[in-house]
């Protein structure tokens, strides 16, 4: 078997606790903090359907309650950009998107909304993504994002291309909120994670793909209010054809997921693990090195106290 072939069914088939990933990460090594260690930066977790993997790791991150106080408003941006349903990949699982709402509720928030600013209709896409139906289930308030009118101008003045931005009041008005994205291939931006999701917290989105795309990726993630956790979904990875997709045959179920504060470091660890699944060197997503120049966070992952699980 050839050393990429094994490395792609290494992450598919929960041995990957025994590979090294690009840059010497042992991902999904299984590895308990000692005691008194400083908290963890992250949490990678391996092997086990999205809501027992959630549950997981946000208990190794300290709980919900560390990101959600009670009484707050908070917003959880999935993707639900697309007309698909969940198998294809297309958008971020709508077990894990209910869970991260039923946790909200738990930890005392007020209201927890969700929404995203879809590129099919969104009607079609809330339905079909399974995502309105179970965040609705789990107490959430989805509301939709394809009206200019739920909109307001904010500015970046941290952004180098980007200076200002129509954000959605959903997060504008929210006291935290919480970033679901799905990691998948994408042929503009190569890869679309945390980073790239925020282009759903955006109305024109065409001036992106005008502006130097990968730097206005960046800016956007220098808005003032930063999501206080980046949950990626890598239950199910779409490792071509991005990001729509044309079949099952773009997917594969790496049961995975990564949780972090930290934007540029959660991009930079599910990047090398898409790696394991398909070729997508680090330096070719370039709005992750561009957001850490504008110290959003950092790549040098190895740093970072990472806490490995593979269930």
């Amino acid at each position: 078997m050839k050393r990429r072939d094994f490395l792609k069914a290494a992450a598919l088939t929960g041995i990957a606790s025994t590979i090294k990933l690009s840059g010497g990460m042992d991902i999904m090594a299984q590895k308990v903090a000692k005691p008194g260690r400083r908290s963890c930066d992250m949490v990678a977790i391996m092997g086990g359907e999205p809501v027992e993997m959630f549950r997981r790791a946000i208990i190794e991150l300290g709980g919900m309650g560390k990101f959600v106080k009670k009484g707050q408003k908070v917003t959880v941006k999935p993707n639900i950009g697309w007309d698909k349903t969940p198998d294809l990949a297309a958008n971020t699982n709508p077990a894990l998107v209910a869970e991260i709402v039923r946790e909200c509720l738990k930890a005392g928030a007020s209201e927890v909304i969700v929404f995203d600013h879809t590129c099919d209709d969104w009607r079609k896409c809330y339905a079909n993504s399974g995502i309105e139906a179970g965040a609705k289930a789990a107490g959430a308030k989805v509301v939709p994002g394809n009206e200019e009118s739920y909109y307001r101008e904010i500015s970046l003045p941290k952004g180098v291309r980007l200076k200002q931005a129509k954000v959605h009041t959903a997060i504008l008005d929210s006291d935290v909120w919480i970033n679901v994205p799905i990691l998948k291939n994408h042929g503009g931006p190569k890869m679309t994670i945390a980073m790239k999701n925020h282009m759903g917290i955006v109305w024109d989105r065409g001036y992106f793909h005008r502006n130097d795309l990968q730097q206005c990726i960046a800016d956007i993630c220098t808005l003032p209010k930063p999501a206080v956790l980046n949950v990626v979904d890598a239950y199910r990875v779409m490792k071509s054809n991005g990001p729509q997709g044309r079949s099952e045959n773009d997917v594969v179920k790496a049961k995975a997921m990564f949780l972090s504060r930290d934007i540029i470091a959660v991009d930079t660890a599910a990047t090398k693990f898409f790696n394991q699944i398909e070729r997508m060197p680090l330096e070719s997503v370039t709005h992750i090195a561009k957001g850490q120049a504008l110290k959003l966070g950092t790549m040098n992952i190895d740093k970072l106290n990472i806490k490995r699980i593979n269930l």
